[in-house]
């Protein structure tokens, strides 16, 4: 990359759509810090789970807020994955937050404001200084506003349930495609609804359906479209 100026890239979009492969792989090729911001929401989940603070059928939100200060979050970077995974609590909690009992709750914790202010603050510090790769729902539209790229992600839901399945499948998860769907189309409707920073297109942000596109096709577009901001 040379002396090229380094920028803020911001991915948001739908859930399962490919956001945070296409940011792993921008992050390494422009040798960028790569944030995935689901994961910060998921690992505050998994601990409201772990504390029974959150189930299925209810969520005592007010112990959760309580207890925000005892929720320490870090990235490390895992030389055999090629890239950062998550700490809670200085514990690795990777695999545990990518569960579909996860996925059923996280989006419920998204929506406290108390804990979208906590993360936010650390995202910005994590991208103050550019070089940086973020994924998430409110990148473009609230942490970067001023972001050099905005990306904004999107794929039918029938597309994105079958990769999610696939991807859970192969981690050794017992589920089923149904289940899947209905949490894909869940999601998006908690994420779009929501009153603190929904999941809504920033007006600069570059629309990506990639419903139809190859993972080769998908980084190839996308990572001239950083290299044309980059070298303008």
């Amino acid at each position: 990359m040379g002396n090229s100026k380094k920028i803020r890239i911001a991915i948001d979009g739908f859930s399962s759509t490919g956001k945070s492969t296409i940011a792993k792989q921008l992050a390494k090729k422009l040798s960028y810090i790569y944030v995935d911001t689901g994961a910060m929401y998921r690992a505050v989940t998994w601990y409201a789970m772990q504390h029974n603070f959150i189930d299925n059928d209810s969520f005592n939100s007010k112990q959760l807020i309580n207890d925000l200060d005892k929720i320490a979050l870090k990235f490390k970077w895992n030389e055999k994955l090629g890239y950062a995974t998550i700490y809670l609590n200085k514990v690795n909690v990777e695999k545990e937050i990518r569960s579909l009992a996860v996925s059923k709750l996280v989006s419920k914790v998204s929506t406290i404001s108390e804990v979208r202010k906590k993360l936010v603050a650390q995202q910005k510090k994590m991208g103050k200084n550019r070089g940086v790769v973020m994924d998430g729902r409110d990148i473009g539209t609230v942490v970067f506003k001023d972001a050099e790229l905005k990306l904004f992600m999107t794929a039918s839901a029938n597309k994105r349930a079958l990769r999610r399945y696939k991807e859970l499948l192969d981690s050794g998860d017992d589920v089923s495609y149904d289940a899947i769907l209905k949490n894909v189309e869940y999601r998006d409707y908690i994420d779009s609804t929501r009153d603190d920073s929904p999941l809504i297109k920033a007006e600069n942000a570059i629309e990506f359906d990639n419903s139809n596109m190859s993972l080769e096709e998908q980084f190839d577009r996308i990572y001239n479209l950083a290299l044309n901001v980059i070298n303008k």
